[in-house]
């Protein structure tokens, strides 16, 4: 089968995107994003990676909350296909909301995972809607209500795998570093000398705090800045050279790896 994904966009709601992919094969990278994830599998199985306890799979009708900058991943069951959707929220947008409401409600950092049928069919009613030729302001207040609903702290929890707080100084210093110049060329050894560590002990460390290596850290920091820059209207060749990547091919298997989409077909 063919892929088909789609994306819903609106300049008077910059806060939000949507995307709907059918009998998708992709397997994502483990990453992170600066944004809210809410996702609801419509067909098939997935494997949520970046669990504490270890791979999970996400059943057909299961709605999955994933805070910002939690180190994850969801494929496809092995050999198999599945369809979905996903909302990108901005997190600062989301917990203002939320508070209006709630506000003594704190920033939740574990992932919630549903299998509330109703929970589901909500979900899909309000991505129809944003999918669908309404005005804005009904899409606004549409998810206005379903953001303000959401029964995030009645869910089972997930404990990520990844836990910043565990980061020694040496390898908040590495993390602060890449954050900083993620286009720079950083060797691992000139990374390890500045934690004061060993190559071997930094990649151990960085993992534990991040859920990735130093390179796929930085990696993933160029993948948000493109995510951003693109929309914006830059070029995918300018944006490639600008972002450090070897060439535009790489910057498409990177790109590709980790949204799922190439470049050119993002931007739209």
């Amino acid at each position: 089968m063919t892929l088909t994904a789609h994306f819903w966009r609106d300049s008077h709601l910059p806060y939000v995107e949507s995307r709907r992919a059918c009998d998708s094969r992709i397997n994502y990278k483990i990453h992170s994003h600066p944004t809210l994830s809410i996702g609801a599998v419509d067909c098939g199985l997935s494997v949520f990676s970046g669990a504490a306890e270890g791979p999970m799979l996400i059943q057909a009708g299961s709605v999955v909350w994933v805070p910002a900058d939690c180190v994850h991943a969801c494929n496809p069951a092995p050999d198999s296909a599945w369809s979905y959707q996903m909302l990108h929220l901005d997190a600062d947008w989301v917990q203002r909301l939320r508070q209006e409401s709630h506000p003594d409600a704190g920033a939740s950092q574990q992932v919630r995972l549903s299998n509330d049928r109703g929970l589901y069919q909500r979900f899909c009613q309000l991505n129809d809607q944003l999918f669908s030729t309404a005005h804005w302001q009904d899409k606004e207040a549409a998810l206005i209500e379903f953001i303000t609903d959401f029964p995030s702290q009645n869910q089972p929890a997930i404990s990520p795998a990844a836990d910043p707080a565990r980061a020694s100084a040496g390898v908040r210093q590495v993390m602060a570093c890449l954050q900083r110049d993620p286009q720079a060329l950083h060797p691992l050894e000139q990374l390890a000398q500045q934690a004061r560590l060993s190559r071997y002990q930094l990649i151990r460390a960085f993992r534990t705090a991040t859920g990735m290596t130093p390179h796929a850290y930085q990696l993933n920091l160029r993948i948000i800045q493109a995510r951003v820059s693109l929309l914006a209207g830059e070029a995918p060749a300018a944006l490639a050279q600008r972002l450090g990547f070897a060439d535009q091919a790489h910057f498409q298997r990177v790109f590709k790896a980790h949204v799922g989409i190439t470049p050119g077909r993002y931007k739209g």
